[in-house]
């Protein structure tokens, strides 16, 4: 069950509480977050199908984390490690960013589209059987994804048609699924960010539970419209057991994002620390 909060202000003052709180306990003693993580993490056994592949479900959601910036979850990243920019996705991530990313789609209610999916911060449901996998996303859109696992290739270029989550195909390598899409349109950003992506894109993610309570998610962005090389990023996500989805309404036409801006009155970067 969620903890409930009357107003959006009474969310963040408890939040920031906690931070502060266990911030201190951590500067105090600094093995004080990595002891205690350690000695409280669950190890429970990778849940497996009749079959004995790994059951990506069961009786709960993921809890995805919020991913604003793709940048930092390359590996080298804290040593100068960037996305190898094409100039002009280079010069629409800056405008992007000049504009406290105000006009991010998300923003209106647009689908999360590609790897976002999956660092849009609520929660996701994964149903799995032998011949697809489908994930159900709770917030954003409230939308889900499809991955075909019956062997099936893409469809040819010229017949593809461009959707936000693109056209997906799955295989297992050992406990890994393996998620190649093509097919994406150009109507999403890659992150909260602002990094663009051209109809080009191509993702391979992959998908490994090495215990029950953890997922973790690796995807390579390949999109030569947009970037001279490919790159990946990399996260873990948390099992919720018992957990369901809720309803989720994100309004057609949404202003909440622009007046969100206008009212802090400051650049939204000054405050989240975003790069």
């Amino acid at each position: 069950m969620r903890n409930q909060f009357k107003t959006k202000q009474q969310y963040l003052q408890c939040t920031l509480v906690a931070a502060v709180f266990t911030g201190m306990q951590m500067l105090l003693n600094p093995a004080f977050a990595a002891e205690d993580a350690e000695a409280d993490a669950p190890r429970s056994p990778t849940p497996r199908m009749e079959d004995g592949t790994v059951d990506l479900g069961g009786s709960g959601v993921w809890n995805l984390p919020y991913i604003t910036n793709f940048a930092a979850r390359m590996e080298g990243f804290d040593s100068g490690v960037r996305p190898p920019f094409l100039p002009w996705a280079k010069a629409m991530h800056d405008y992007n960013r000049a504009n406290d990313v105000k006009y991010d789609p998300e923003g209106f209610c647009l689908p999360p589209g590609g790897p976002r999916s999956m660092g849009t911060p609520y929660p996701a449901e994964i149903i799995q059987n032998r011949d697809r996998i489908v994930i159900i996303f709770e917030g954003g859109g409230h939308v889900w994804r499809e991955i075909h696992m019956d062997g099936r290739e893409h469809p040819p270029a010229d017949e593809l048609n461009p959707t936000y989550f693109g056209h997906s195909v799955g295989h297992w390598e050992g406990d890994t699924l393996v998620v190649d899409t093509v097919g994406y349109n150009e109507k999403t950003w890659l992150d909260f960010n602002g990094h663009m992506h051209t109809d080009q894109l191509h993702t391979i993610e992959r998908f490994t539970r090495p215990y029950k309570e953890v997922l973790q998610y690796v995807a390579e962005i390949d999109d030569p419209g947009a970037y001279s090389a490919p790159w990946a990023v990399q996260w873990d996500i948390d099992w919720i057991e018992g957990q369901e989805l809720q309803d989720y309404v994100c309004q057609e036409n949404n202003k909440f994002l622009l007046d969100m801006h206008d009212d802090l009155g400051l650049p939204f970067f000054e405050k989240s620390g975003g790069l």
